[in-house]
């Protein structure tokens, strides 16, 4: 159960994967699942856009969140849930790296609040990762406070794709994310899908896809 006095809520929960094992894998990807979602979910997900030779892991949220409250309410609001998750994240990056696939062959994906945990994790931890791909995200904090971090990205390539409207996710903030994260070196691609629901459509994993295969210059 998530507590408030657990100082790491999400330390238990599980790893779900799919595709070869990581030990002989040439890519990976790392899969975020959104509020009320699950990392079976996010394997169908990934499997739907998976290239030749990428390890699929999805992290399983304790109670099927990453964090309690929206991701525009005050920071302090959604820990220690929010730092939990974003440990989650690194301690899956940091085995990547251990079983000899390097950051920069990593894409972190994420849909609705896992993309909010996706773009917030590579903009707390810059480095050059293999991509990130946000459906439907943004950088996490109130509408009109600061989102700038330190650090650069150096050219992670970076896919930020949502509808508009969304009813969770304001499209200006998809805007700022690309804009903060341009700030941090990154290539930028932006995508809106007007009038699309809270999914993601298969025309958007068809894109996804495509820009993982040039990103990683891999096979299908």
């Amino acid at each position: 159960m998530i507590s408030g006095s657990n100082s790491d809520p999400h330390a238990e929960g599980g790893l779900l994967t799919g595709g070869p094992a990581l030990n002989e894998a040439s890519t990976a990807t790392i899969l975020l699942h959104g509020r009320g979602g699950s990392a079976t979910e996010m394997i169908t997900l990934g499997q739907e856009i998976a290239l030749r030779g990428m390890a699929l892991l999805a992290p399983q949220a304790a109670d099927h969140t990453w964090y309690p409250q929206s991701f525009l309410a005050p920071i302090s609001t959604n820990q220690p849930w929010l730092d939990s998750a974003i440990k989650k994240v690194q301690s899956i990056v940091t085995l990547c790296n251990e079983c000899s696939v390097p950051t920069d062959k990593i894409a972190i994906i994420g849909f609705s609040q896992g993309a909010c945990l996706a773009t917030e994790f590579s903009a707390r931890h810059p480095r050059r990762y293999g991509s990130v791909i946000a459906f439907t995200g943004g950088l996490v904090g109130p509408i009109g406070s600061d989102l700038t971090h330190p650090g650069s990205l150096d050219s992670t390539p970076v896919l930020l794709s949502s509808g508009d409207p969304d009813p969770y996710i304001p499209w200006a903030r998809v805007e700022e994310t690309a804009h903060q994260l341009r700030l941090m070196e990154a290539r930028v691609v932006v995508t809106r899908y007007p009038g699309r629901p809270h999914t993601v459509s298969s025309e958007e994993l068809d894109a996804a896809q495509r820009f993982l295969c040039a990103a990683l210059q891999a096979e299908k």
